[in-house]
């Protein structure tokens, strides 16, 4: 199976030239794949719209260990809403995270489109999203058991205090140790902070 043009964009994105080869690891997951993906990640059947929020806050310990992290806490909010014209799930993303030296909040957002990427050589199954007008982004995969999200980035656009003005346009980019990152699920209400549209918010609450 081809991959779709936006698989397609997010994968060459996400793996950059260096990584030109992995593209022959990656298809397109089958439908059944990607509702059964869904239903793990919304933990049950996503109907027509779902929330999946993401958290991880680094303790001065875990800091200690990894001395090149920039991150020092991050939030991943998963949404999934059905299409009236082509009947399917589409996710997007939004992305929330604090510097381990900088001040300020820091967030980004854009689409996962309605599949998911399969990766062969493990079979594991990723979510690729990606920032419009080349702006990076995100792959997502869960851990064995569903309560966590598995992060990885090459580099994605992201703005300080939800200003997105040139200006305050910036890139995360991963380093030694901010390429991979390990969220724990937790309480829709967690990752409130990255959504502004005040019916979503209510929605969100409400899960």
């Amino acid at each position: 199976m081809k991959l779709s043009l936006f698989a397609t964009l997010t994968l060459a994105t996400l793996t950059g030239a260096a990584h030109a080869d992995d593209a022959d690891k990656v298809r397109e997951a089958t439908k059944a794949e990607t509702d059964a993906f869904n239903a793990r990640i919304y933990a049950g059947a996503p109907g027509d719209k779902a929330y999946a929020c993401f958290v991880r806050r680094y303790d001065a310990e875990h800091l200690a260990r990894h001395p090149k992290q920039k991150v020092a806490a991050m939030k991943l909010l998963i949404s999934a809403e059905s299409d009236n014209e082509d009947k399917q799930l589409h996710n997007s993303f939004r992305f929330g995270f604090k510097y381990r030296h900088r001040p300020g909040d820091f967030d980004s957002s854009g689409s996962c489109g309605s599949h998911v990427l399969l990766q062969n050589h493990d079979g594991e199954v990723r979510l690729g999203c990606g920032v419009d007008c080349e702006g990076g982004g995100i792959e997502v995969a869960l851990s064995k058991d569903d309560k966590s999200a598995i992060v990885r980035l090459v580099q994605i656009r992201v703005w300080q205090n939800n200003k997105p003005d040139d200006e305050a346009e910036q890139s995360l980019v991963a380093g030694a140790d901010d390429k991979i990152f390990r969220l724990d699920r937790a309480d829709t209400s967690e990752c409130a902070s990255l959504v502004t549209d005040r019916k979503e918010l209510a929605a969100l609450r409400h899960k």
